[in-house]
């Protein structure tokens, strides 16, 4: 029988949720002060806790702090009269389950406290549990992954990090490019030189050159000083090339020049600078057709596919989602220090189910998402912002309650309301930039008095 402390000075408030509660078959205890309420903490270990928000000496945020500290998995719910924004944030922050102004509606209270128990069950059961050792991660040298496919690629990482070959990975976007770029570099001979990532895409053909090879002084309007290119930057390391399908004919050229005799000028220069780099380039897109239909140098594409390492999207090695799923969560928690870390068998069940277009990026910004609107440690699929319904094991079915438009605008202002209305934080669990989300913002008609 679940057990319920109900904390609140007025007596009358204690009466209607008494008996809102004697629906719930549970052992109701009441406390009038915050003072007693800690009491009945300690000694009856509750599994859920209803406080009053305003309280003499003792407040219901208070009470909130020590209830966390005491035991993390018992929920609270905090009721107020007097609510507010920050009193509302700060209660989320300190970990509530959720945060209801008086007078409630029974019906939605109902609901909430049903959630609430469902939620300190599943803290108690058996489910993905990150061990001590899953929580030390590093961004750099983790690629996480224990099906045949991932194996595969370790061993190759593993051939290559030896030496200093030119190095081609192929795969979708979101399926972990520059991450293996980076582990080659860090695990073998270059470990300790610099490691240089340049997007080919994100640049102008002139810009780029620039930016590779570097400029003389005068080379250009603007050009004030010599400038180092990206080459000459990454000394005897590593430079990583992204998305090296948008490079332009000349360059292209230019690159080749790179390869094969270990050289280039700064633009506007006419003395040659020595290459020592490795080079790893990388593409989402089929370079061996891209050669066929005459957009790429076959010349150029046969000597950046000296080795080749082709990364599998994430719906063809589901089996490693779980494993996954624990290493992201424990980066995330550390990040937005929080201690989201028990994944109920249906919820993973949903992760695996779903057709991951985005691949492991796609799954490390829902898994962010969640952790931001998760109210407890139990990661609910309720907190899973996808872009369909799961249904026990059937496909997929495209949500139509809300237009995309409806849905876009609400988890934006989610999200917003989530992080204080921190633009810079919700930008990036948004995966968008910064210039986009006020677009969004403007476009949506979002005002912080929303959030009231």
């Amino acid at each position: 029988m679940n057990k319920i402390l109900v904390i609140d000075d007025d007596e009358s408030m204690r009466i209607i949720i008494n008996a809102v509660l004697k629906e719930f078959n549970c052992q109701i205890l009441n406390a009038e002060n915050g003072a007693e309420g800690l009491l009945l903490l300690e000694n009856e270990h509750p599994d859920l806790i209803i406080s009053d928000l305003v309280m003499p000496e003792i407040s219901g945020l208070d009470i909130l702090k020590r209830v966390k500290e005491f035991d993390a998995s018992i929920q609270v719910i905090i009721l107020t009269a007097y609510d507010n924004m920050s009193s509302t944030i700060k209660a989320i922050q300190l970990g509530a389950y959720d945060y209801l102004s008086k007078p409630f509606d029974h019906e939605h209270f109902k609901l909430l406290i049903k959630r609430a128990l469902e939620s300190k069950l599943l803290n108690d059961k058996l489910m993905y549990q990150l061990d001590d050792k899953d929580k030390e991660f590093s961004n750099e040298t983790y690629l996480v992954g224990n099906t045949p496919e991932m194996k595969e690629i370790f061993k190759s990482i593993g051939l290559v990090s030896i030496n200093r070959v030119t190095v081609l990975i192929e795969g979708e976007s979101g399926t972990g490019k520059e991450l293996v770029s980076k582990i080659i570099h860090y695990s073998g001979v270059t470990k300790d030189e610099p490691f240089v990532a340049v997007n080919c895409s994100a640049l102008t053909e002139t810009l780029l050159e620039s930016e590779l090879f570097g400029h003389v002084k005068g080379a250009f309007t603007g050009a004030i000083r010599d400038k180092k290119g990206k080459f000459e930057q990454a000394g005897n390391g590593t430079i990583f090339l992204d998305e090296i399908s948008e490079i332009s004919p000349s360059l292209q050229v230019k690159l080749l020049r790179v390869i094969q005799e270990k050289e280039f000028e700064k633009v506007g220069g006419d003395n040659a600078v020595k290459v020592k780099a490795r080079i790893i380039t990388a593409t989402n897109k089929d370079l061996e057709d891209l050669v066929k239909k005459g957009k790429f140098r076959d010349d150029l594409y046969y000597r950046l596919k000296v080795f080749t390492i082709n990364m599998p999207p994430l719906r063809t090695r589901k089996d490693d989602i779980p494993q996954l799923v624990v290493h992201f969560l424990a980066k995330i928690n550390n990040e937005l220090h929080k201690n989201v870390h028990i994944v109920p068998y249906d919820v993973m069940e949903i992760l695996q189910s779903y057709n991951w277009v985005g691949n492991v990026r796609e799954l490390e910004n829902i898994l962010t998402q969640a952790v931001v609107l998760a109210k407890s440690n139990v990661l609910g699929k309720e907190y899973l912002i996808l872009k369909g319904n799961y249904d026990s094991g059937k496909k997929m079915e495209l949500k139509s309650l809300l237009t995309l438009s409806e849905m876009e605008r609400a988890h934006i202002l989610d999200i917003l309301r989530s992080l204080s209305w921190n633009k810079n934080r919700a930008a990036k669990i948004l995966g968008i930039s910064k210039s986009t989300l006020y677009k969004k913002i403007e476009e949506y008609g979002i005002i912080k008095e929303d959030q009231n």
